[in-house]
């Protein structure tokens, strides 16, 4: 077995079990995202995993800010964690595109792989903010008064904390050596792309009952991801 394959194996069975331990996510989720953590590293190296432990600690984080007030609206995250399906909507892409890398040797799907990151982190935590510390929010599509909390809708605090949350993981990926300013910036601002795409087409589908949020959060990413690969190659 390759060293980097080994440690690949070893720290992913780490995260994994924090991560369970922590309640971030379901036992199926801990094996989710240890798929996902696995391809990353073997893949990409420790500055993929430095970056997605970044996302878990952003997304960790702003799920618990605040949690009574969103248990009050009834859009609070369950406190065991999230499932398989939810961390796959969430990191697929990304595997995806670190997969394609290794295989290709193409920058622009590591950066895709980067973008993707960033768009999960935007997306959660803009929501997560959004819901804690925001009275009213406004649908991305037709900036009419909704509910906190509602598909589409944003709020000022929400979105500001998503585009932070997105360059966070830019400056965290440069700090690591896994890219270049330039790329590491384009991945960020691909993520917040991904972050008010995946608002829109939670407005225009998810609202109406023809997405779910697994896909709309799926979509969010590989809209992320493509725009970088598009950008940054």
């Amino acid at each position: 077995m390759e060293p980097q394959i080994l440690v690949a194996a070893l720290v992913t069975l780490v995260f994994a079990g924090a991560a369970r331990l922590l309640r971030g996510v379901t036992t199926s989720g801990a094996v989710a995202g240890a798929a996902v953590c696995f391809t990353l590293y073997a893949c990409c190296g420790a500055g993929a995993f430095a970056v997605l432990v970044s996302v878990f600690v952003l997304t960790w984080g702003a799920t618990r800010l605040g949690y009574r007030q969103k248990q009050r609206l009834g859009v609070a995250e369950r406190l065991s964690g999230r499932k398989a399906s939810q961390v796959f909507a969430n990191l697929a892409v990304s595997g995806a595109c670190a997969a394609i890398y290794f295989y290709t040797h193409r920058t622009g799907f590591l950066v895709g792989a980067v973008a993707a990151m960033a768009e999960a982190a935007a997306d959660t935590v803009s929501s997560e903010i959004g819901q804690a510390r925001s009275r009213a929010a406004l649908l991305i599509t037709t900036w009419e008064k909704v509910p906190v909390g509602t598909d589409g809708g944003i709020s000022w605090q929400g979105t500001i904390a998503g585009v932070a949350a997105s360059l966070f993981i830019s400056v965290v990926c440069r700090g690591v050596g896994l890219l270049p300013w330039r790329l590491s910036l384009i991945a960020g601002i691909a993520g917040i792309t991904g972050m008010l795409a995946d608002s829109c087409l939670g407005a225009l589908f998810e609202r109406r009952q023809k997405l779910n949020n697994d896909l709309v959060n799926l979509l969010g990413t590989a809209i992320a991801a493509g725009a970088a690969i598009l950008v940054g190659r």
